[in-house]
This record gives structure tokens, C-alpha cells and sequence, in this order.
């Protein structure tokens, strides 16, 4: 089964943060890109592992994905 390195970041957190302020539930560090690796069949299926846990109703944004 491939694996796939998606690039994701917490847009919520990143606003709190350039307003001076925290996040009320995640940490300040979502703010910056975090490589996490995800396995699938194929793309579609990693990317829907990856939202299934970082979903983007919580601030969590994918900005890229590669096979690894």
C-alpha cells in the first residue's frame, strides 16, 4: 500500500496567532506545516484518512501531498 506525505497546517491557529492570541484547543506549533504520512490504495483514499483526523471543520488545511 503506497504512502503519502501530506503537508497540513491549522489555519485557525495561525489566525489566533497574528491576532496575538492562542488557540483555545490546539497548539501554537499547528500554526507552522507538519509532514504527515498517511497510507491508502491509492491518493483519494490517504487524503481521506488525512481529513478523516485532521479535519478542515477544525482549521486543519491540506497544502500538499506527495508519494513517499
Amino acid at each position: 500500500m503506497p504512502t503519502f506525505e501530506f503537508e497540513i497546517h491549522n489555519s485557525d491557529v495561525l489566525d489566533a496567532l497574528k491576532s496575538g492570541e492562542r488557540h483555545k484547543v490546539f497548539k501554537d506549533e499547528w500554526a507552522d506545516t507538519h509532514f504527515i504520512e498517511f497510507s491508502g490504495n491509492n491518493e483519494n483514499e490517504a487524503r481521506s484518512r488525512a481529513e478523516r483526523r485532521y479535519p478542515a471543520s477544525q482549521g486543519f488545511v491540506i497544502s500538499g501531498v506527495k508519494e513517499v
